[in-house]
């Protein structure tokens, strides 16, 4: 094969747009464009036309309804930032590597939910998070972004530099403003996320209540809130409290948009017990509801009509209320004998049969959960302490608790789940437990920030040294339980770790008391300490492929090759490629790319460094190229 002008293998820098997350910024520009090209000149946006373009709906007045604090404008602008980070696997942590489809991932959540974006936006169902609640204690999340993978790194001991973290305090006159700017880039990043009819549960006391439920409308849409559910935590009263004790945290749930329409959840023995059968209607089981609107007889004159009694046949009207359905409606009611008036018609006014024969949809949630249906802290830190041989996580959430929302919203049984303030790990665990008694095949994505454990806890006593890392072994330990209470389920009980890291891409960083030996470490485009692994997952990440994606491997010319979702990715970076080796690689190559038979395109990654010479370089990517692989990249 000869050197031909037109063959190319365009090469992965770190300033790529494939070298880093997604860029959310360009992604709403383009948008924007699609919609109102004409609001565009020479690539800026011109203001003033949009605003023409979108008339009465621009708000106008400079005093505007909403929240703000200091530092809201960066805190929006930190999640349209890309990531330059990668995760990078951790198969000797995993359990089942090669079959498991469930993520458990060490890092910074912030700058993970950025690595996330291209392949994993619009599919999470479920959203669940019990964020840090504002109670002026130490905050673990970097707060200084110029360099966020650095400062994640220093802030986890993982280079020089320690723990840095700082007391978010009452007195530090920025209380709530800390928090807020915490959770403000998060919870942008994490809607992007959410399939279209999607759901986020978020737990939250009282302190940040407020702040949370006006960030939360500006982030999903006020139409898209759907409740402030009251969870009761716990059934004894605390005589710690000068004033109210609390029972009760609150968790708001919003939708991603109105695709979401309806949702109902599972019927149970406690909702089921309320039906009965008075007058042994053939029907079956039934209850009843009131038949008195809540609105006056002025306000709807179109429901307010006399109904007759028929035991007594007096017509009665409401004094001062109209009734909850038209009257054509009352006549079918009516006719259906639905109508109940008390066990000797001694019912001032009709009440509707509701038979549990017509519930079979299920019921729609109400915002009261008692800890009878969802278990208490109590039972949560009991159940972990039994796991766990001893204390080594403070109030941990009841995996009831996060079953409930599944069953609610993650019905499917592909779903997939997201807890990106992951704790001890309650929501992998309420996942593997479920998908055991529905023999579901939901997935889950943990994240975890690996903060030290203090050396005087009871945790790292029992020799963990970051919350990761318990995280970790409950996820290990309840898949074993379920494992031996139930030998022939065949569900996943698997997850694979991945590690919050630098890119593997060098960047230019020169030392300028060393320019030689900068020049010469410049020459290798990849971090020496980086594995072929590293490297082919960092490549799945920048190209939006699921991280679990099925991976194979083959050998030709005795180069490793992989293949990564079916021959969509096609990977070789074997470190030496001679002039001579070019041909067999390059035709089998092509030949597995043909038996493979992607549907669309293929992308093919060479190490740059490892061509013995441009000859061999560009002979090898004109082989590829005069038999369709067109997109051909070297790192």
């Amino acid at each position: 094969m000869t050197e031909r002008e037109e063959a190319t293998m365009k090469p992965f820098t770190a300033n790529d747009p494939e070298a880093q997350s997604a860029d959310i910024l360009a992604g709403n520009i383009e948008q924007l464009k699609t919609l109102f090209p004409e609001a565009f000149s020479e690539g800026k946006i011109d203001f003033e036309v949009l605003r023409q373009l979108l008339g009465g709906t621009v708000e106008e007045r400079e005093e505007k309804y909403g929240l703000n604090w200091h530092g809201k404008r960066k805190a929006r602008q930190l999640a349209l930032t890309p990531s330059t980070g990668t995760l990078r696997p951790c198969q000797e942590e995993s359990v089942e590597w090669d079959t498991t489809k469930n993520l458990m991932i060490e890092g910074d959540n912030l700058e993970v939910l950025k690595l996330l974006q291209k392949s994993y936006s619009g599919k999470v169902k479920l959203i669940y998070i019990d964020p840090p609640y504002n109670t002026g204690k130490d905050f673990v999340y970097p707060d200084n972004f110029q360099d966020n993978i650095k400062n994640y790194l220093e802030l986890t001991g993982q280079i020089e530099g320690g723990r840095k973290i700082s007391s978010n305090t009452e007195a530090s006159g920025r209380f709530h403003t800390d928090w807020l700017n915490m959770m403000y880039p998060r919870l942008k990043l994490a809607r992007n996320l959410l399939r279209e009819d999607g759901v986020i549960f978020i737990s939250i006391d009282d302190g940040e209540l407020s702040n949370l439920l006006k960030a939360c409308d500006e982030i999903f849409g006020e139409e898209n809130f759907l409740a402030d559910i009251s969870w009761e935590k716990r059934f004894t009263r605390s005589n710690n409290s000068k004033t109210f004790a609390s029972l009760v945290e609150h968790i708001l749930c919003y939708r991603k948009s109105e695709l979401l329409a309806e949702i109902k959840e599972p019927r149970n023995e406690k909702s089921d017990s309320i039906y009965t059968n008075p007058d042994n209607d053939s029907r079956g089981v039934w209850t009843s509801v009131s038949y008195v609107n809540p609105a006056t007889k002025e306000q709807r004159p179109n429901l307010y009509y006399g109904i007759e009694n028929p035991y007594s046949g007096v017509v009665v009207w409401h004094p001062t209320n109209a009734w909850k359905y038209e009257k054509s409606t009352y006549a079918v009611h009516k006719a259906e004998n639905k109508l109940y008036w008390g066990k000797n018609g001694e019912n001032t006014y009709p009440r509707l049969k509701k038979f549990l024969s017509e519930m079979d949809g299920g019921m729609v949630p109400v915002n009261f959960w008692s800890y009878d249906d969802t278990g208490s802290t109590d039972e949560g830190s009991k159940a972990l302490e039994s796991l766990m041989d001893g204390k080594v996580f403070d109030f941990p959430k009841p995996h009831g608790l996060i079953q409930r929302m599944a069953k609610i919203v993650a019905t499917q049984s592909k779903d997939l789940i997201l807890d990106f303030f992951a704790g001890s790990g309650t929501t992998g665990h309420a996942v593997l437990d479920l998908n055991k008694q529905d023999n579901g095949t939901r997935k889950f994505i943990l994240v975890q920030l690996p903060e030290p454990c203090s050396p005087d806890s009871e945790a790292f006593r029992a020799g963990y040294k970051t919350i990761a890392d318990l995280t970790k072994e409950r996820l290990r330990r309840s898949a074993q339980k379920i494992k031996d209470e139930n030998p022939l389920f065949p569900g996943d009980l698997g997850f694979r770790v991945f590690k919050l890291d630098s890119s593997n891409i060098n960047t230019w960083e020169p030392d300028r008391n060393d320019i030689e030996t900068t020049l010469f470490n410049s020459i290798e485009h990849l971090k020496a300490d980086r594995s072929e692994a590293d490297i082919l997952y960092e490549l799945l990440l920048k190209l939006g492929l699921d991280l679990c994606v099925p991976i194979e491997k083959r050998t030709f010319a005795g180069k490793e090759v992989h293949s990564v979702g079916g021959g969509v990715l096609l990977v070789c970076l074997t470190t030496h490629i001679t002039r001579d080796e070019v041909e067999p690689l390059a035709q089998g190559i092509v030949a597995w790319h043909k038996e493979l038979a992607p549907a669309g395109d293929t992308t093919s990654v060479f190490r740059d460094s490892a061509f013995a010479d441009d000859v061999a370089k560009t002979n090898l990517a004109a082989i590829l190229q005069q038999h369709g692989l067109e997109i051909i990249r070297s790192l």
